[in-house]
């Protein structure tokens, strides 16, 4: 009797019958939380924020942008609807029926997932923020609007972290053939339309963690996709069109922004409610670039360039006699400064 009483000694950790752990697959039927990602023909928002305080800026953005979503399209978040309607449910005390909404919930918050208008994907590079978005939100006049209304001092600050807030009409690779899908599309858009109007544009590039595509081989494969006729120009300083190239990593995205992105303090948030005393590259009167360029710059404008080539080389030649040009001085307006942490 007292040896069966006696505890059995417990195993050793690599004893031979002990099993390995198994890696647990989602039964059908359970949602599979899988982190989103940027995807080739994405739209989103890029933004930055102050070091150290990516997650309080995702939570500021994510209101400010469905406040605005709901002004502007009518339309509010599929979270918010989904628990006000979840509060108005009576409790059951029935064990099986409370397991069955509940997976029942699980179900629908990934389905909302998948039908917000604002997804904000994970990025792994220190104060930069994205958030994808879906019909009806269109980047460019959303950002637009926020902006215009900050300027205008219709809507006041409620956010401490958000700094600058950049559209993006489309994303791609950032490969050669990437950069030309992406340009075709929102270049094809915006300046190969029925109008035949030419416009006087500038282009500005922004890379951040990458070293693939150079700077002045982006410049010169938008202009040649701009310049394919219909008599465009390069206009750094007078433009009445801006080509929005930013490469983070190994994803880029492009837009076109109207002539007053100056105006609207280049989208910074931060720098329209506390305005510094430095100039604000882009707007009319404050741009940096020399007269001297400025006048070559014309001179080409005035000739008519209408092949690809012509454009692209015409636009490096004014840029390059520039101290700070307009498709560079952006670069480190987009990383915010350590210091600037609280």
């Amino acid at each position: 009797m007292e040896d069966s009483k006696k505890r059995k000694p417990e195993p050793e950790p690599d004893h031979p019958n002990k099993k390995p752990k198994q890696w647990r697959t989602p039964k059908k039927g359970q949602p599979n939380y899988a982190p989103p990602t940027i995807e080739p023909g994405d739209a989103g928002i890029w933004a930055t924020c102050t070091k150290g305080k990516e997650g309080k800026c995702t939570m500021e953005l994510r209101e400010l942008f469905e406040e605005y979503a709901a002004k502007l399209y009518g339309t509010s978040a599929p979270e918010a609807e989904e628990a006000g309607g979840k509060e108005d449910e009576e409790e059951d005390d029935d064990i099986a029926i409370d397991i069955a909404k509940e997976i029942q919930g699980l179900k629908s918050s990934s389905t909302s997932r998948k039908k917000a208008l604002f997804q904000p994907v994970r990025i792994d590079i220190q104060c930069v923020l994205f958030f994808k978005t879906r019909a009806p939100v269109e980047p460019v006049p959303f950002v637009q609007r926020i902006c215009s209304d900050a300027v205008s001092g219709i809507s006041m600050r409620r956010g401490r972290w958000v700094k600058k807030l950049t559209p993006m009409m489309m994303m791609g690779k950032a490969t050669p053939e990437g950069l030309q899908r992406v340009a075709d599309e929102v270049l094809g858009n915006a300046f190969h339309g029925d109008t035949g109007e030419g416009w006087r544009f500038a282009i500005r590039v922004t890379r951040r963690n990458h070293s693939v595509l150079k700077r002045e081989e982006i410049i010169g494969q938008v202009a040649a996709t701009v310049g394919r006729g219909q008599g465009h120009r390069v206009d750094l300083k007078g433009y009445e069109k801006l080509v929005l190239v930013d490469v983070y990593r190994n994803v880029l995205g492009m837009s076109v922004v109207d002539s007053d992105y100056g105006d609207l303090r280049q989208f910074n948030l931060d720098e329209i409610y506390n305005p510094s005393s430095k100039p604000v590259a882009g707007s009319a009167e404050k741009s940096n670039i020399t007269n001297a360029s400025h006048d070559e710059m014309a001179a080409h404008g005035n000739s008519s360039l209408q092949n690809a080539p012509t454009l692209a080389s015409a636009y490096h030649d004014v840029a390059s006699e520039t101290t700070t040009t307009i498709a560079s001085e952006d670069a480190t307006d987009m990383i915010p400064n350590a210091i600037e942490q609280q």
